[in-house]
């Protein structure tokens, strides 16, 4: 049930708010000044503010600024006197959803109200998955704050983008999330995975096709990218298309319509597209396994989505985000980390990125017998890293080794010792390490540690 708050001096027109509005269905609270407004503003945030434009000496726009300064602001509906277009536009300019006119007509007020709480609502659903999910933007490193201003940016736009990372960065989440900070957020958004079908089915799914098109074409049938309306449609890991789809697809790309199977007819689509890849697409193309037309024609906005080595100083956060979340399927809210157990998390190079570590904290909080998750609780192959090559290159060599990673890893891990030992002294460090004050500053930087990291 949504919440409103009515923000009036004249009580008559509170106590009519109050039953017109509890009528529809909504829980209502009543204040007759600003103080009162802002007191109640910050003992529980309602889902609509409507307010008067003048409470008596004091502006209905004072009402509008403190609850958009609220982290998760409601929209605002603000009630002016007939005739006065100046405040309408003021009130518009400083955060309000719209405005009404007295005397207002009830229906034309109910829509408005309906149609503000199913914005917030947009929003907040927004918020939630772009917290949820593989948790890509959890954390606040600078790699995923330029990922979600990229997002914000292109968001409102119609153009077609590139989201490039490696599997399990969470790019069908940053995809999502440019679907719902768009105008496009209220319309279907459907991924549509380009490896795990056949050439011929693939071109049904996303095209459609005429009854009697092929073996079992029993009917006429609408392609993705016309039944999703003025949705999203994904094509995740497009550098798996067919060379035959491929041109296809960028014929429809350009044209912005489609021809279903067995048809002679083209049929306009309106959807967005937008595409992502874990392979590095340049290098198909000089392979000869993508058209070189086609990777232009989505290179023009590109989203690269950065591996979780790239940025260790999330993990702290990713970690307390999904144990909070498993823990509450497990009915187990007091599961925590120790300090110990996050270091190694922070030291493991996760070459399955995101993913992975969902899965490993899953899988320590479910065998784990007690609420503190130690180091002895995460998998032998995170915990690996710790314990460099003791067990033999023939324990490290598992599926989705990597050298790189490894070493990559361990490189961190003397960085940490050798502070740990010089005492954070850095001139000290780099000769634990038989390195120069410069190399040593570099490999700090290349790992994301602060200076004062020990």
């Amino acid at each position: 049930m949504p919440d409103i708050l009515v923000v009036d001096d004249e009580p008559s027109i509170l106590e009519f708010l109050e039953v017109l509005l509890s009528k529809h269905g909504h829980r209502v609270r009543t204040v007759g000044s600003l103080e009162l407004a802002t007191k109640a503003l910050a003992a529980a945030v309602p889902d609509l503010v409507i307010t008067d434009f003048r409470l008596g000496k004091q502006s209905g726009l004072d009402v509008v600024k403190a609850a958009r300064a609220l982290t998760m602001p409601p929209e605002v509906i603000v009630v002016t006197a007939y005739g006065t277009p100046a405040s309408a536009v003021e009130a518009m300019r400083q955060g309000a959803y719209d405005y009404v006119t007295k005397p207002f007509d009830n229906d034309e007020l109910m829509i408005l109200v309906e149609r503000a709480i199913e914005k917030r609502g947009l929003r907040v659903e927004n918020k939630r998955l772009r917290t949820s999910g593989s948790g890509v933007f959890v954390g606040q490193s600078p790699a995923m704050q330029q990922v979600w201003s990229v997002v914000q940016k292109v968001a409102p736009t119609r153009a077609t983008v590139l989201i490039a990372g490696e599997s399990g960065t969470g790019k069908e989440v940053v995809a999502r999330a440019i679907h719902l900070e768009s105008p496009r957020a209220s319309q279907p958004f459907v991924p549509v995975n380009c490896g795990a079908l056949a050439e011929g089915v693939l071109e049904s799914e996303l095209f459609g096709h005429v009854k009697g098109a092929f073996t079992g074409a029993s009917s006429d049938r609408q392609g993705i990218l016309a039944a999703a309306g003025e949705g999203t449609v994904l094509l995740d890991e497009v550098g798996e298309l067919p060379l035959g789809t491929q041109v296809k697809l960028l014929r429809v790309l350009q044209e912005r319509k489609v021809k279903p199977v067995g048809s002679s007819r083209e049929v306009p689509f309106e959807a967005r597209i937008l595409a992502a890849t874990n392979r590095r697409l340049e290098e198909e193309v000089k392979a000869g396994r993508f058209r070189e037309d086609l990777w232009f024609r989505l290179n023009v906005i590109v989203v690269d989505v950065p591996p979780l080595r790239r940025r260790r100083e999330d993990i702290p956060q990713l970690a307390d985000f999904f144990l909070e979340r498993v823990a509450n399927e497990l009915g187990r809210p007091g599961l925590h980390f120790t300090p110990d157990a996050i270091a190694v998390l922070q030291d493991y190079a996760f070459p399955g990125n995101v993913r992975q570590m969902q899965n490993v904290i899953e899988r320590a909080a479910t065998l784990s017998d007690s609420d503190e998750l130690g180091t002895s609780s995460l998998p032998p192959l995170v915990r690996g890293a710790q314990g460099e090559l003791d067990g033999g290159p023939e324990v490290l060599l598992a599926p989705g080794f990597s050298l790189e990673l490894h070493l990559d890893t361990l490189e961190r891990r003397y960085l940490h010792e050798a502070l740990r030992r010089s005492g954070g002294a850095k001139t000290k460090a780099a000769e634990l390490l038989g390195l120069s004050f410069r190399s040593f500053r570099y490999r700090l930087a290349k790992h994301g540690m602060p200076p004062d990291d020990a």
